[in-house]
């Protein structure tokens, strides 16, 4: 099928075969997705954390309203905002310029300077929202390769974002935005045979 008919095959799975395992092939190019969407400034300003453990996903179904597909799926990737402008950006460019602190000085000064101006003025709610925007387009990619790649996946918001961040020991700049759990469909399914919905075009873009 085209990415388009993937994207139509595609739908948020509720009702995982937990027997089924996605190929570490597979995994890696929704690895190499999320790694490689664009991200203001180029700072990727988010992090991920793949979760596989059986007792963690416990702990975390737990949080988020028992929903099943968080145990029953193969694994379950949450996005995660980040609030360390600073350490970001100093990691950020000290891996860009190889440690070599005379090509940071010459041929990475000017861009250094514009990204640490630029994420450095906000306060520390407006770069926490801005990081969950940079973390929904990865999970935006993250989806579309799963589906290129005709494994099943579900987005998920509905959990206490506070409680998984203490189970998955995060930092106090990290919170948990969004879940991604990937694997395959149970054939009984129900939400598998329902017709998907979409508004039509003229619904959702106009021309000026």
């Amino acid at each position: 099928m085209s990415f388009l008919e993937n994207l139509n095959w595609r739908y948020a799975t509720k009702k995982f075969d937990s027997t089924k395992k996605v190929s570490d092939d597979a995994l890696q190019k929704i690895r190499d997705a999320i790694r490689m969407a664009p991200t203001s400034l180029g700072v990727q300003m988010f992090s991920v954390v793949e979760v596989v453990d059986a007792e963690t996903r416990i702990k975390i179904k737990e949080a988020s309203w028992k929903q099943p597909q968080i145990t029953d799926s193969d694994r379950v990737f949450v996005f995660v905002s980040r609030n360390d402008g600073e350490a970001r950006i100093e990691k950020m460019f000290e891996v860009m310029s190889g440690g070599n602190e005379e090509v940071r000085k010459n041929a990475l000064r000017g861009y250094e300077d514009m990204v640490r101006s630029t994420v450095l003025r906000m306060d520390p709610q407006d770069m926490s929202n801005w990081s969950a925007k940079q973390a929904y387009i990865a999970l935006g990619f993250a989806l579309a390769a799963a589906a290129e790649l005709q494994i099943d996946s579900c987005p998920m918001e509905g959990f206490d974002g506070a409680k998984v961040k203490e189970i998955l020991g995060l930092g106090d700049e990290f919170m948990p935005v969004a879940f991604l759990a990937v694997g395959y469909r149970d054939e009984n399914d129900e939400h598998s045979k329902k017709t998907k919905f979409r508004f039509p075009e003229s619904e959702i873009i106009s021309v000026k």
